[in-house]
């Protein structure tokens, strides 16, 4: 599969959460590359095209808020979709100052995501 359809990063610093949402993600028939960081962020974006970003807001490196930009000079078509366990207003708002395509808090159920996914490949 060489499109972008259906293909899915998943890049969060919590392995348990990352394979929990992979394991999930590919139940659903989506295609899944998963990693830690902002680095293997960038070396699978370098590699190939995905239709869809599902990124921790707490990366190793730095925020994700503040990682979107980098992603997006290596694909500006990617739909990101930024992932946190604890919100807050100040969190939620540079957040949302982002080109981001949705904003999920985990404690939401999985079907919010799999519609915001969804939508990204409209």
């Amino acid at each position: 599969m060489d499109d972008m359809e259906n293909k899915i990063l998943i890049i969060d610093p919590n392995t348990t959460e990352r394979t929990i949402m992979a394991a999930y993600l590919r139940s659903e028939n989506f295609y899944v590359e998963t990693g830690g960081g902002l680095k293997e962020a960038i070396e699978k974006m370098s590699k190939g095209c995905f239709g869809c970003l599902i990124m921790d807001v707490k990366l190793p490196e730095m925020k994700g808020y503040e990682a979107v930009s980098i992603l997006k000079r290596i694909d500006p078509k990617i739909k990101i979709i930024m992932t946190t366990k604890k919100n807050n207003r100040k969190l939620e708002a540079k957040v949302r100052e982002q080109d981001i395509l949705f904003y999920f808090i985990k404690s939401f159920g999985k079907e919010e995501l799999k519609l915001a996914i969804n939508n990204a490949f409209k």
